[in-house]
Protein backbone atom coordinates (compact mmCIF):
# COMPACT_ATOMS: atom_id res chain seq x y z
CA UNK A 1 0.00 0.00 0.00
CA UNK A 2 2.81 2.38 0.96
CA UNK A 3 4.59 1.68 -2.33
CA UNK A 4 1.43 2.44 -4.34
CA UNK A 5 1.08 5.79 -2.57
CA UNK A 6 4.75 6.49 -3.23
CA UNK A 7 4.31 5.65 -6.93
CA UNK A 8 1.31 8.00 -7.17
CA UNK A 9 3.40 10.72 -5.51
CA UNK A 10 6.21 10.22 -8.05
CA UNK A 11 3.67 10.29 -10.90
CA UNK A 12 2.29 13.58 -9.61
CA UNK A 13 5.87 14.92 -9.35
CA UNK A 14 6.66 13.73 -12.89
CA UNK A 15 3.57 15.42 -14.34
CA UNK A 16 4.45 18.68 -12.58
CA UNK A 17 8.11 18.42 -13.67
CA UNK A 18 7.16 17.86 -17.31
CA UNK A 19 4.82 20.86 -17.22
CA UNK A 20 7.36 23.04 -15.40
CA UNK A 21 10.19 22.23 -17.83
CA UNK A 22 7.88 22.13 -20.88
CA UNK A 23 8.25 18.46 -21.86
CA UNK A 24 11.94 18.78 -22.86
CA UNK A 25 12.31 15.18 -24.09
CA UNK A 26 10.14 16.10 -27.08
CA UNK A 27 13.06 18.22 -28.34
CA UNK A 28 15.55 15.35 -27.96
CA UNK A 29 16.09 11.81 -29.17
CA UNK A 30 16.19 9.96 -25.87
CA UNK A 31 17.84 6.54 -25.73
CA UNK A 32 16.91 4.58 -22.61
CA UNK A 33 19.10 1.76 -21.35
CA UNK A 34 17.78 -0.76 -18.82
CA UNK A 35 18.82 -4.23 -17.67
CA UNK A 36 20.23 -6.00 -14.63
CA UNK A 37 23.88 -5.83 -15.69
CA UNK A 38 25.73 -3.71 -18.23
CA UNK A 39 23.47 -0.63 -18.10
CA UNK A 40 26.20 1.83 -17.15
CA UNK A 41 28.83 0.60 -19.60
CA UNK A 42 26.26 0.52 -22.42
CA UNK A 43 25.03 4.02 -21.54
CA UNK A 44 28.56 5.45 -21.57
CA UNK A 45 29.43 3.57 -24.76
CA UNK A 46 26.40 4.85 -26.68
CA UNK A 47 27.07 8.41 -25.49
CA UNK A 48 30.76 8.12 -26.44
CA UNK A 49 29.87 6.75 -29.86
CA UNK A 50 27.42 9.56 -30.59
CA UNK A 51 29.80 12.27 -29.41
CA UNK A 52 32.64 10.72 -31.42
CA UNK A 53 30.68 11.08 -34.66
CA UNK A 54 29.85 14.72 -33.93
CA UNK A 55 26.40 14.37 -32.36
CA UNK A 56 25.66 16.73 -29.46
CA UNK A 57 24.83 14.35 -26.63
CA UNK A 58 24.17 14.42 -22.89
CA UNK A 59 23.60 11.46 -20.58
CA UNK A 60 22.75 10.27 -17.08
CA UNK A 61 24.37 7.14 -15.64
CA UNK A 62 24.86 5.68 -12.18
CA UNK A 63 28.32 7.29 -12.08
CA UNK A 64 27.41 10.86 -12.97
CA UNK A 65 25.37 13.05 -15.29
CA UNK A 66 27.02 14.75 -18.26
CA UNK A 67 24.81 17.60 -19.38
CA UNK A 68 25.72 20.25 -21.92
CA UNK A 69 29.44 19.62 -21.49
CA UNK A 70 29.38 19.68 -17.67
CA UNK A 71 29.48 16.84 -15.12
CA UNK A 72 27.04 16.62 -12.22
CA UNK A 73 27.18 14.38 -9.14
CA UNK A 74 23.91 12.51 -8.55
CA UNK A 75 24.40 11.68 -4.87
CA UNK A 76 24.54 8.38 -2.99
CA UNK A 77 23.20 5.17 -4.60
CA UNK A 78 21.43 7.02 -7.41
CA UNK A 79 21.10 5.75 -10.98
CA UNK A 80 17.92 7.34 -12.33
CA UNK A 81 17.23 10.50 -10.28
CA UNK A 82 13.97 12.13 -9.20
CA UNK A 83 11.39 13.35 -11.75
CA UNK A 84 12.32 17.01 -11.27
CA UNK A 85 16.04 16.25 -11.61
CA UNK A 86 15.47 14.21 -14.77
CA UNK A 87 13.35 16.90 -16.41
CA UNK A 88 15.76 19.66 -15.34
CA UNK A 89 18.66 17.81 -16.96
CA UNK A 90 16.62 17.12 -20.09
CA UNK A 91 15.71 20.82 -20.30
CA UNK A 92 19.37 21.89 -19.95
CA UNK A 93 20.31 19.39 -22.63
CA UNK A 94 17.60 20.64 -25.00
CA UNK A 95 18.52 24.28 -24.36
CA UNK A 96 22.15 23.39 -25.05
CA UNK A 97 21.08 22.28 -28.53
CA UNK A 98 21.72 18.58 -27.98
CA UNK A 99 20.29 16.09 -30.41
CA UNK A 100 20.59 13.00 -28.19
CA UNK A 101 20.16 12.12 -24.53
CA UNK A 102 21.13 8.69 -23.16
CA UNK A 103 19.30 7.82 -19.95
CA UNK A 104 20.22 4.85 -17.77
CA UNK A 105 16.78 3.74 -16.65
CA UNK A 106 16.25 1.45 -13.67
CA UNK A 107 13.30 -0.82 -13.00
CA UNK A 108 12.61 1.21 -9.85
CA UNK A 109 12.39 4.41 -11.90
CA UNK A 110 10.00 2.75 -14.34
CA UNK A 111 7.80 1.25 -11.64
CA UNK A 112 7.71 4.45 -9.59
CA UNK A 113 6.74 6.61 -12.59
CA UNK A 114 9.89 8.74 -12.24
CA UNK A 115 10.39 8.69 -16.02
CA UNK A 116 6.75 9.39 -16.86
CA UNK A 117 6.58 11.81 -19.77
CA UNK A 118 10.02 10.94 -21.14
CA UNK A 119 9.67 10.37 -24.86
CA UNK A 120 12.01 7.49 -25.69
CA UNK A 121 13.25 7.17 -29.25
CA UNK A 122 15.07 3.88 -28.58
CA UNK A 123 14.82 1.48 -25.63
CA UNK A 124 17.70 -0.91 -24.93
CA UNK A 125 17.40 -3.98 -22.70
CA UNK A 126 20.79 -5.53 -21.84
CA UNK A 127 19.59 -8.55 -19.84
CA UNK A 128 17.41 -9.66 -16.95
CA UNK A 129 18.92 -11.80 -14.22
CA UNK A 130 18.55 -12.39 -10.46
CA UNK A 131 18.28 -8.97 -8.76
CA UNK A 132 15.81 -6.63 -7.00
CA UNK A 133 13.30 -9.35 -6.13
CA UNK A 134 13.09 -7.76 -2.69
CA UNK A 135 11.19 -4.98 -4.49
CA UNK A 136 9.54 -6.68 -7.46
CA UNK A 137 8.90 -10.00 -5.61
CA UNK A 138 8.73 -12.18 -8.76
CA UNK A 139 10.89 -12.51 -11.85
CA UNK A 140 7.87 -11.87 -14.09
CA UNK A 141 7.05 -8.60 -12.34
CA UNK A 142 10.71 -7.52 -12.54
CA UNK A 143 10.83 -8.37 -16.25
CA UNK A 144 7.47 -6.72 -16.98
CA UNK A 145 8.66 -3.51 -15.34
CA UNK A 146 11.74 -3.35 -17.55
CA UNK A 147 9.62 -4.21 -20.59
CA UNK A 148 7.68 -0.99 -19.97
CA UNK A 149 10.66 0.90 -21.39
CA UNK A 150 10.56 -1.13 -24.60
CA UNK A 151 6.81 -0.63 -24.97
CA UNK A 152 7.14 3.13 -24.57
CA UNK A 153 10.00 3.50 -27.08
CA UNK A 154 9.61 3.90 -30.83
CA UNK A 155 12.25 1.19 -31.39
CA UNK A 156 13.44 -1.56 -29.08
CA UNK A 157 16.89 -3.16 -28.95
CA UNK A 158 17.10 -6.52 -27.15
CA UNK A 159 19.89 -8.96 -26.27
CA UNK A 160 19.21 -12.12 -28.26
CA UNK A 161 21.70 -14.11 -26.14
CA UNK A 162 20.02 -13.47 -22.80
CA UNK A 163 17.93 -16.19 -21.16
CA UNK A 164 15.08 -13.70 -20.65
CA UNK A 165 14.56 -13.07 -24.36
CA UNK A 166 11.94 -15.78 -24.89
CA UNK A 167 9.75 -14.29 -22.18
CA UNK A 168 10.35 -10.75 -23.45
CA UNK A 169 9.30 -11.74 -26.97
CA UNK A 170 6.06 -13.17 -25.62
CA UNK A 171 5.26 -9.80 -24.05
CA UNK A 172 6.13 -7.70 -27.10
CA UNK A 173 4.02 -9.32 -29.80
CA UNK A 174 3.19 -6.87 -32.55
CA UNK A 175 5.99 -4.43 -31.66
CA UNK A 176 9.01 -3.82 -33.87
CA UNK A 177 12.13 -5.10 -32.11
CA UNK A 178 15.78 -5.33 -33.11
CA UNK A 179 17.99 -8.05 -31.65
CA UNK A 180 21.73 -8.01 -31.05
CA UNK A 181 24.25 -10.67 -30.12
CA UNK A 182 27.77 -10.86 -28.72
CA UNK A 183 28.50 -12.97 -31.80
CA UNK A 184 28.58 -9.84 -33.93
CA UNK A 185 31.15 -10.07 -36.74
CA UNK A 186 31.92 -6.32 -36.98
CA UNK A 187 32.59 -6.20 -33.20
CA UNK A 188 35.04 -9.10 -33.57
CA UNK A 189 37.23 -6.85 -35.71
CA UNK A 190 38.07 -4.67 -32.72
CA UNK A 191 41.00 -5.69 -30.54
CA UNK A 192 41.09 -5.71 -26.73
CA UNK A 193 37.35 -6.10 -26.13
CA UNK A 194 36.74 -8.42 -23.21
CA UNK A 195 34.38 -11.29 -23.91
CA UNK A 196 31.89 -10.38 -21.18
CA UNK A 197 31.66 -6.81 -22.52
CA UNK A 198 30.91 -7.86 -26.10
CA UNK A 199 27.18 -7.81 -25.43
CA UNK A 200 27.38 -4.16 -24.35
CA UNK A 201 29.39 -3.24 -27.43
CA UNK A 202 26.95 -5.12 -29.65
CA UNK A 203 24.05 -3.20 -28.08
CA UNK A 204 25.71 0.14 -28.80
CA UNK A 205 26.58 -0.99 -32.33
CA UNK A 206 22.92 -1.89 -32.99
CA UNK A 207 21.70 1.47 -31.68
CA UNK A 208 24.19 3.28 -33.92
CA UNK A 209 23.07 1.29 -36.98
CA UNK A 210 19.45 2.25 -36.25
CA UNK A 211 20.64 5.87 -36.27
CA UNK A 212 22.16 5.36 -39.74
CA UNK A 213 25.78 5.68 -38.61
CA UNK A 214 28.27 3.88 -40.86
CA UNK A 215 30.22 0.80 -39.80
CA UNK A 216 33.50 2.64 -40.31
CA UNK A 217 32.54 5.42 -37.90
CA UNK A 218 31.00 3.03 -35.37
CA UNK A 219 34.02 0.75 -35.19
CA UNK A 220 36.48 3.64 -35.02
CA UNK A 221 34.52 5.14 -32.16
CA UNK A 222 34.18 1.86 -30.26
CA UNK A 223 37.92 1.22 -30.58
CA UNK A 224 38.64 4.48 -28.73
CA UNK A 225 36.22 3.81 -25.86
CA UNK A 226 37.53 3.61 -22.29
CA UNK A 227 35.42 1.66 -19.80
CA UNK A 228 33.70 3.81 -17.14
CA UNK A 229 35.15 4.16 -13.67
CA UNK A 230 34.94 0.95 -11.66
CA UNK A 231 34.34 -1.35 -14.61
CA UNK A 232 37.10 -3.96 -14.93
CA UNK A 233 39.51 -1.29 -13.68
CA UNK A 234 43.08 -2.37 -12.95
CA UNK A 235 44.17 -0.05 -10.12
CA UNK A 236 47.46 -1.78 -9.26
CA UNK A 237 49.67 -3.84 -11.53
CA UNK A 238 53.07 -4.78 -10.15
CA UNK A 239 53.96 -7.98 -8.31
CA UNK A 240 50.23 -8.75 -8.26
CA UNK A 241 47.12 -7.02 -9.64
CA UNK A 242 44.20 -5.30 -7.95
CA UNK A 243 41.02 -5.00 -10.02
CA UNK A 244 37.92 -2.99 -9.09
CA UNK A 245 34.52 -3.76 -10.61
CA UNK A 246 30.92 -2.88 -9.75
CA UNK A 247 29.68 -6.47 -10.28
CA UNK A 248 27.09 -7.32 -7.63
CA UNK A 249 24.91 -10.09 -9.09
CA UNK A 250 25.48 -13.82 -9.73
CA UNK A 251 25.21 -13.22 -13.47
CA UNK A 252 27.87 -10.49 -13.34
CA UNK A 253 30.16 -12.81 -11.38
CA UNK A 254 29.64 -15.61 -13.91
CA UNK A 255 30.72 -13.28 -16.71
CA UNK A 256 33.45 -11.31 -14.96
CA UNK A 257 35.44 -13.87 -12.96
CA UNK A 258 36.32 -16.38 -15.70
CA UNK A 259 37.28 -13.49 -17.97
CA UNK A 260 39.64 -12.12 -15.33
CA UNK A 261 41.21 -15.54 -14.78
CA UNK A 262 41.73 -16.04 -18.48
CA UNK A 263 43.09 -12.56 -19.24
CA UNK A 264 45.08 -11.62 -16.16
CA UNK A 265 45.93 -14.64 -14.04
CA UNK A 266 49.16 -16.55 -14.57
CA UNK A 267 49.43 -20.31 -14.16
CA UNK A 268 50.57 -20.09 -10.54
CA UNK A 269 48.50 -17.06 -9.52
CA UNK A 270 45.50 -17.14 -7.20
CA UNK A 271 42.26 -15.15 -7.43
CA UNK A 272 41.32 -13.48 -4.15
CA UNK A 273 37.77 -12.15 -4.27
CA UNK A 274 36.58 -9.51 -1.78
CA UNK A 275 32.84 -8.83 -1.84
CA UNK A 276 29.56 -8.65 0.07
CA UNK A 277 25.90 -8.08 -0.67
CA UNK A 278 23.74 -5.04 -0.06
CA UNK A 279 21.26 -5.14 2.80
CA UNK A 280 17.52 -4.74 2.22
CA UNK A 281 18.01 -5.84 -1.36
CA UNK A 282 17.46 -9.15 -3.15
CA UNK A 283 18.50 -11.66 -0.46
CA UNK A 284 17.69 -14.65 -2.68
CA UNK A 285 20.67 -13.91 -4.92
CA UNK A 286 23.20 -14.25 -2.10
CA UNK A 287 23.78 -18.04 -2.13
CA UNK A 288 24.19 -17.84 -5.92
CA UNK A 289 26.78 -15.08 -5.51
CA UNK A 290 28.74 -17.36 -3.16
CA UNK A 291 28.36 -20.25 -5.57
CA UNK A 292 29.51 -18.21 -8.57
CA UNK A 293 32.50 -16.72 -6.78
CA UNK A 294 33.65 -20.06 -5.38
CA UNK A 295 33.51 -21.58 -8.85
CA UNK A 296 36.38 -19.34 -9.95
CA UNK A 297 38.04 -17.87 -6.83
CA UNK A 298 40.85 -19.48 -4.88
CA UNK A 299 40.06 -17.50 -1.75
CA UNK A 300 37.09 -15.40 -0.65
CA UNK A 301 36.87 -12.58 1.86
CA UNK A 302 33.29 -11.59 2.68
CA UNK A 303 32.85 -8.00 3.80
CA UNK A 304 30.36 -5.17 4.12
CA UNK A 305 28.51 -3.69 1.16
CA UNK A 306 25.83 -1.35 2.52
CA UNK A 307 24.33 -3.82 5.00
CA UNK A 308 21.85 -1.11 6.10
CA UNK A 309 19.59 -2.36 8.90
CA UNK A 310 20.19 -6.06 8.20
CA UNK A 311 22.61 -8.01 10.37
CA UNK A 312 25.97 -8.21 8.62
CA UNK A 313 26.57 -11.78 9.83
CA UNK A 314 23.23 -12.92 8.42
CA UNK A 315 24.12 -11.56 4.97
CA UNK A 316 27.48 -13.33 5.06
CA UNK A 317 25.87 -16.56 6.22
CA UNK A 318 23.51 -16.49 3.24
CA UNK A 319 26.37 -15.87 0.81
CA UNK A 320 28.50 -18.56 2.48
CA UNK A 321 25.73 -21.15 2.10
CA UNK A 322 26.53 -21.21 -1.61
CA UNK A 323 30.33 -21.37 -1.29
CA UNK A 324 31.95 -24.73 -2.04
CA UNK A 325 32.76 -26.58 1.17
CA UNK A 326 36.43 -27.05 0.34
CA UNK A 327 37.06 -23.38 -0.52
CA UNK A 328 38.66 -21.23 2.20
CA UNK A 329 36.82 -18.04 3.06
CA UNK A 330 36.83 -15.57 5.91
CA UNK A 331 34.60 -12.77 7.12
CA UNK A 332 35.95 -9.29 7.86
CA UNK A 333 33.21 -6.75 8.47
CA UNK A 334 35.22 -3.55 8.00
CA UNK A 335 35.68 -3.21 4.23
CA UNK A 336 38.95 -1.32 4.53
CA UNK A 337 40.38 -4.06 6.75
CA UNK A 338 39.15 -6.72 4.33
CA UNK A 339 40.92 -5.00 1.45
CA UNK A 340 44.06 -4.60 3.58
CA UNK A 341 44.05 -8.32 4.46
CA UNK A 342 43.66 -9.30 0.80
CA UNK A 343 46.50 -7.00 -0.30
CA UNK A 344 48.89 -8.00 2.50
CA UNK A 345 48.41 -11.70 1.82
CA UNK A 346 48.52 -11.51 -1.99
CA UNK A 347 51.56 -13.14 -3.55
CA UNK A 348 53.38 -12.60 -6.84
CA UNK A 349 51.08 -13.31 -9.79
CA UNK A 350 47.87 -13.14 -7.75
CA UNK A 351 44.80 -11.02 -8.45
CA UNK A 352 42.84 -9.21 -5.76
CA UNK A 353 39.33 -8.56 -7.11
CA UNK A 354 37.15 -6.03 -5.29
CA UNK A 355 33.51 -6.02 -6.39
CA UNK A 356 30.27 -4.29 -5.43
CA UNK A 357 31.30 -0.72 -4.59
CA UNK A 358 33.60 0.67 -7.32
CA UNK A 359 32.61 4.31 -7.99
CA UNK A 360 30.19 4.63 -5.05
CA UNK A 361 31.05 7.26 -2.48
CA UNK A 362 29.40 5.94 0.66
CA UNK A 363 28.80 2.83 2.75
CA UNK A 364 25.43 2.49 4.42
CA UNK A 365 25.63 1.07 7.95
CA UNK A 366 22.31 1.04 9.75
CA UNK A 367 20.42 4.12 8.54
CA UNK A 368 23.49 6.31 8.08
CA UNK A 369 25.72 6.86 5.06
CA UNK A 370 29.45 6.91 5.79
CA UNK A 371 32.01 8.36 3.32
CA UNK A 372 33.71 5.65 1.30
CA UNK A 373 36.35 5.58 -1.43
CA UNK A 374 37.39 2.17 -2.75
CA UNK A 375 40.45 3.66 -4.40
CA UNK A 376 41.69 5.33 -1.24
CA UNK A 377 41.26 2.04 0.61
CA UNK A 378 43.42 0.34 -2.04
CA UNK A 379 46.08 3.07 -1.83
CA UNK A 380 46.14 2.85 1.97
CA UNK A 381 46.59 -0.92 1.77
CA UNK A 382 49.42 -0.60 -0.73
CA UNK A 383 51.13 2.00 1.46
CA UNK A 384 51.07 -0.40 4.41
CA UNK A 385 52.32 -3.18 2.15
CA UNK A 386 55.39 -1.13 1.30
CA UNK A 387 56.03 0.26 4.79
Amino acid sequence: MFQKIKNIYHLFQAILANLWYRFPSRQLKVIGVTGTDGKTTTTHLIAHLLKSVGKKTSFISSIYAYIGGEEYDLGFHVTTPSPFAIQKFLRRSADHGDEFFVLETTSHALDQNRVWGVKYEIGVLTNISHEHLDYHVTYEEYANTKIRLLKSARKSVINKDDSSTKYIKSQLKGLKCYYYSARNKPIDQIENITEFNKENYAAAYTVAKLLKISDEKILKSIASFQLPKGRLEIVYDKEFKIIVDFAHTPNAFENLLPEIKQMHLGQKGKLIHVFGSAGLRDSMKRPFMGQSSSRYSDRIILTEEDFRTEKFKDICSQIASGIKKDLPYEIIEDREQAILKAVLTAKKGDIVLLTGKAHEKSLCRGKKEYPWNEYEAVNNAISKLKS
